[in-house]
């Protein structure tokens, strides 16, 4: 394999074997800038939507299984994609595939807007999901092209701090768009965002030559990621509806394994693999990529329920809800320019030990508030710690992962480990919601009985389980009983946001403990560990 490589664009100018050519001074800063707003339309999303989920599952008659695919078919095509996305950049130009990407976003994004049942919302999601998986990985290859491996943990830093500032400003503008104009503007947000991505990246940043690889692309690796995926998810999402020992579902749940088992085949005797095996050789790559799935599952399976504890039970108004996060997104912002670069300057061992440790604590500190109570003194706290560990761990992990291979490679690393973060979320809130739900149910059952409430009641409320926080006390009971009955659903869902908090504590802890076991204290160079 001949590779022909050039130095990243530094002070002005391009090296390239003996050669020395002009650059455009600045170009540094439009690149972070293309890949700062670019990725944020997709990071900007996932906050947005979760905050206008509840509204959306009133609005549309959803039950819960169809507002978690709303989230789910979104991270079920970046997951399946995103590393098709980072070789797509490595072997066809990295600012042509990201562009691609920011383009089919944005046009999905009028499709979910458009949307007028959940079906096509999901559609809309799922096209969404293709061009994230295009623009996400490209966003940090980009940086690293375009940046001496010196400057690139800063580098990197800077981009994880201005894409978490832009996503604090996304559920707090959300929660006032479902307020004021609909959830449709949700998505229309996207398309002025592209708009200006397009224009920097043709105006302001250059296409780096590429490597000259084979340029085979390993669909059947995509298919078989996406069927065994897709396939895991339904059979855990849909479980709510069939039970968990329903033929279906173990039939889903079987054949997504298989799938994945066949993956892993293949990817070990493709000519050209979509997941080279070789690059898990690496105990620092294996090893960040192990804390990312760890850790984006506590993340994304716990605070997907979040927002419907704070609207349909704690009474939270939808523009509350997103300024509930305010804290974590603003601790990120603050500290990620700075823990960018401490693997600079202590390795990497130390911040990643005592980041996702820290994370742990915040993710037990959701468990402790029941109803009721001022923001500053029950979920603030928790949102605070989780934002510093977080803040710790985040800009570190990426760089460990960019500097762990060669740079040719680089579009390729980002796009499996984003495919391990959206993969690691997909599947914790799937799991979670199998999980929250017979929890949920144990727990209106035991106070139904308490309550001695009448069969009809309790058969009127049976078909109401499906939506959890969201279900309805029948029509005509009025008085006392109501509201015992609405107490009791609310106590029980948040028997099981407890709960979920509490597993998020768990991983985030495994996470740092895979850290001081498989993450050197000085990163070696790429490919030498």
């Amino acid at each position: 394999m001949t590779i022909s490589y050039q130095q990243p664009c530094d002070l002005g100018v391009v090296r390239s074997g003996a050669e020395t050519q002009p650059c455009a001074r600045g170009t540094g800063r439009w690149v972070l800038a293309a890949a700062i707003i670019g990725s944020s339309m997709a990071f900007i999303d996932g906050t947005v939507v979760n905050v206008a989920l509840p509204v959306l599952q009133r609005e549309l008659g959803a039950t819960v299984a169809g507002v978690q695919w709303v989230v789910e078919v979104y991270a079920l095509m970046l997951a399946s994609l995103m590393v098709v996305g980072g070789v797509l950049g490595d072997r066809f130009g990295r600012r042509r595939i990201f562009a691609v990407g920011v383009a089919v976003f944005a046009a999905a994004s009028v499709w979910c807007g458009l949307a007028p049942s959940v079906a096509q919302l999901v559609a809309g999601r799922a096209v969404q999901g293709v061009g994230g998986a295009l623009l996400v990985p490209g966003s940090l290859a980009l940086i690293s092209a375009n940046f001496a491996t010196a400057q690139r943990g800063r580098a990197i830093g800077l981009w994880s701090g201005l894409t978490a500032i832009t996503a604090a400003v996304g559920p707090v503008l959300g929660g006032w768009l479902v307020e004021n104009l609909s959830w449709r503007w949700v998505f229309y947000i996207n398309v002025p965002l592209a708009l200006a991505v397009l224009l920097i990246l043709y105006a302001r940043v250059p296409e780096r030559p590429r490597a000259e690889v084979d340029t085979r692309l390993d669909w059947p690796g995509a298919l078989l990621a996406a069927l065994g995926l897709g396939a895991l998810v339904y059979g855990l999402i849909e479980s709510v509806n069939f039970g968990l020992a329903h033929p279906v579902i173990l039939a889903a749940v079987a054949g997504g394994v298989l799938a994945l088992a066949a993956f892993v085949y293949v990817e070990g005797h493709s000519p050209a693999p979509m997941v080279p095996l070789f690059l898990f050789r690496s105990r620092t790559f294996s090893g960040a990529n192990l804390i990312t799935l760890l850790l984006y599952a506590a993340l994304g399976g716990s605070l997907f329920y979040f927002p419907f504890n704070l609207i349909q039970v704690q009474g939270y108004s939808a523009t509350a809800a997103g300024a509930a996060f305010l804290p974590l997104i603003v601790v990120l912002f603050l500290l990620s320019p700075w823990s960018g670069g401490l693997v600079d300057r202590f390795g990497a061992k130390g911040p990643l030990i005592v980041g996702p440790s820290i994370a742990a604590v915040g993710f037990a500190l959701f468990a402790v508030p029941g109803i009721g109570g001022t923001y500053w003194s029950t979920f603030f706290p928790a949102m605070a710690v989780l934002g510093l560990g977080m803040a710790i761990s985040v800009a570190p992990l990426s760089t460990v992962v960019m500097n762990a291979v060669e740079e040719q490679f680089a579009g390729l690393a980002s796009g499996i480990n984003n495919a391990v973060s959206r993969g690691a979320a997909l599947i914790a809130v799937a799991l979670l919601g199998v999980v929250v739900l017979a929890v949920f149910n144990a727990g209106l059952d035991a106070r139904l009985a308490v309550l001695g409430v009448e069969p009809a009641i309790e058969e009127a409320l049976a078909a109401e389980r499906i939506k959890l926080a969201g279900a309805q006390v029948p029509a005509g009971i009025d008085g006392e009983l109501r509201g015992a009955l609405e107490r009791a659903i609310d106590e029980s869902f948040v028997a099981g946001f407890r709960l979920i908090m509490l597993i998020g504590a768990g991983l985030a802890l495994c996470s740092a403990i895979a850290a001081a076991l498989m993450i050197q204290g000085r990163q070696a160079p790429a490919g030498g560990d």
